[in-house]
Formats: structure tokens, C-alpha cells, sequence
């Protein structure tokens, strides 16, 4: 594969991974609450996600699973009904701001794994980054280069693009915390991001495809 290849191939996913979406917001949310390195955590279950959809989708499965108005329905509305969810925990919360150093260590442990596990969810419930992985991936694959070098890069290059995507949205959360440092004006973003939640899972409950 060619330099050129890859560089477009880099700049397609990352002007999408980029755009503000249920995973971004998540990442501006714990961002907020708790810091740049306990976010790491959410980034690497958004990592892990993204790799197994990019994957599926590179074997060939996504065509199949794309395909499937069952499936595809499902995993929609359990994303979408999470992402409610979400909003309302957000909106419900008194005090959404956590203070990393009064924590305990094994509320920390928790805390991470908590992390993960959100990310991880938020991630798998939008059906649609399978499909798009499934219609970009065949433009960039070279018939007369190795297969499985060429899955392998690409596939690489989807999870450095999604950390960094997720990374930059925890940073500007945490930037976020330290300008607006007033309890009422922290609860007022909280507020907007449950919002967007809301909207991002009623938007994708009601979306066709």
C-alpha cells in the first residue's frame, strides 16, 4: 500500500471519527468528570470496539450483518435506548463532577472499569460504523498485496485514529472543568451534554439507516 493510500485512507476515517457523536460526547462527559488518565480507560473501550467492528467488517461480515434488518434493529435500539439513558443520568445528577483524588482505590478500580464498560456499550450500539467500515475498507484494498498486511494496517489505523479522536474530546472536557470551575456552571454543561445524549439516541431510534 502506498503512502498516498494510507494518508487518505487516515484522513477519511478521522474527518468522520471526528465529528461529535454519542462516543465523542462521552468522551467530553468522563473528560469532565474525571480527568485525562481515567479517561484513557473509556478510549480504550472505544479502541477495543472499533477494532472488532472494523474487523468484522474487513472479513467480509459486515455486508451480512448490514444486511440484517433484525439485527441491525436490535443492536440500534439497545444503542439508543443506552444513550437515553446516559442523558438522563446526566441530567438527573446533582453533582456530576468527581474529584479524582478523594477516591479510594478500589472506587478507582471501578471506576475504570465502569469507564470501559461505557465506552464499550456506546461504541457497539451504533450499527452504522459497520457499515461504514464495510463500504470504505474495499476502496483501499490492493488485490496484489497481501490481505491480511493490508487488514492489519488499516485495522491499526482505525484504533490510533479512534484513541486520538476520543483523547482530544477528554482533553477539551477537562479544559472545560478547569475554565468553568463554578458548581452551577458545570452542572449547566452537564446538563447540555445529557441533552445532546438524548438527542443522539432519539435521532438514532428514529434513523432509518
Amino acid at each position: 500500500m502506498s503512502l498516498s493510500f494510507l494518508l487518505i485512507f487516515s484522513a477519511t476515517v478521522f474527518s468522520i471519527s471526528i465529528i461529535p457523536g454519542p462516543s465523542m460526547l462521552l468522551a467530553l462527559t468522563h473528560g469532565m468528570q474525571y480527568g485525562i488518565k481515567k479517561t484513557l480507560a473509556s478510549a480504550l473501550g472505544n479502541v477495543s470496539v472499533t477494532v472488532i467492528q472494523a474487523a468484522i467488517s474487513i472479513a467480509g461480515l459486515g455486508t451480512i450483518l448490514s444486511s440484517s434488518e433484525l439485527f441491525f434493529q436490535l443492536i440500534k435500539w439497545a444503542g439508543a435506548a443506552y444513550l437515553i439513558y446516559m442523558g438522563l443520568s446526566l441530567l438527573l445528577a446533582k453533582n456530576s463532577v468527581v474529584q479524582p483524588d478523594n477516591i479510594a482505590v478500589d472506587d478507582k478500580n471501578h471506576t475504570v472499569r465502569k469507564l470501559f464498560l461505557q465506552s464499550s456499550v456506546i461504541t457497539a450500539g451504533n450499527p452504522k460504523a459497520i457499515i461504514f467500515f464495510t463500504a470504505v475498507f474495499p476502496q483501499f484494498i490492493d488485490p496484489n498485496i497481501s490481505y491480511m498486511l493490508q487488514s492489519i494496517t488499516l485495522i491499526s489505523l482505525c484504533a490510533v485514529i479512534a484513541f486520538i479522536c476520543f483523547m482530544l474530546y477528554a482533553i477539551i472536557g477537562q479544559k472545560l472543568v478547569n475554565l468553568f470551575a463554578q458548581a452551577k456552571i458545570q452542572q449547566r454543561i452537564n446538563q447540555l451534554i445529557g441533552g445532546g445524549f438524548i438527542s443522539a439516541g432519539i435521532g438514532l431510534a428514529s434513523s432509518n439507516r
